[in-house]
């Protein structure tokens, strides 16, 4: 018996992978982070396995849980919102669950980034525009960023940024990033992506705050920034799709 962490999606229930849903059919016990989750992904559990909501509760009381499932002899999966690569506290769990001698492993997931992009139909990366993504995040009421990471530094690559868990001081960051990206650069937000409940606004580092303020929005909502986001932007010719590209040293 393991557990297995799998990434949930942005939250709708048909951007599970296939690996995603079996494991969903065999778990016992399934853990799940109430808050940013879809309930209909909950539909791929098994009729009769335990469904736990973790929203209320500490790290060391989800890992006891999976701890004690798994010497029950119960398979668990621990779903975790987008991907598990990012802010899913990933270490610190497989850290206690390799201290207490319990297999695990990693499925992972469509990261919310992702799924926002989608729903604005943007490349993030855009020939001779942009060709970097950087996914940070930033210190409000959580943990503490390193100082080698701050906001600024990243500004100045003009990287297309995507800032996670953010949302309550997007008037704060936008300002910050005035200097480097201009007033005009443009802005994405987009809440739950992918769930019944999205909502996509658009402006740009001038105006976003006021959108999202007269939306309500506070959580569970990703930001973009970047000039690869302006709708109908022009692009260079990919070099790997020019016509001009010598293909004669490509076989068949």
């Amino acid at each position: 018996m393991s557990v297995h962490f799998i990434g949930a999606g942005p939250g709708a229930a048909d951007l599970l992978t296939v690996r995603a849903v079996e494991l969903l059919r065999r778990a016992g016990v399934v853990l799940y982070a109430g808050t940013y989750l879809d309930p209909e992904v909950l539909g791929h559990c098994a009729p009769g396995a335990e469904l736990v909501d973790t929203q209320g509760m500490d790290l060391d009381r989800i890992v006891e849980r999976c701890v004690r499932a798994v010497g029950e002899g119960k398979e668990v999966a621990r779903l975790c919102s987008g991907d598990p690569s990012v802010y899913s506290a990933l270490t610190e769990q497989t850290r206690r669950l390799d201290a207490a001698g319990v297999a695990w492993d990693v499925t992972p997931g469509v990261p919310a980034y992702a799924a926002a992009a989608a729903v604005l139909g943007a490349e993030l990366t855009v020939p001779e525009l942009v060709q970097s993504v950087v996914l940070t995040r930033t210190r409000a009421r959580s943990t503490a960023m390193p100082e080698s990471e701050a906001l600024g530094e990243f500004a100045r690559t003009k990287a297309t940024l995507v800032l996670h868990l953010a949302i309550t001081r997007i008037r704060a960051l936008a300002g910050e990033l005035v200097a480097e990206y201009g007033g005009d650069c443009p802005v994405a937000v987009v809440y739950r992506a992918s769930q019944p409940e999205q909502v996509v606004l658009r402006g740009t580092l001038v105006d976003i705050a006021d959108k999202v303020e007269a939306a309500g929005l506070r959580q569970a909502a990703v930001i973009l920034v970047g000039r690869a986001l302006a709708e109908g932007v022009s692009c260079a010719q990919s070099h790997l799709y020019d016509p001009g590209r010598d293909r004669s040293h490509i076989s068949g």
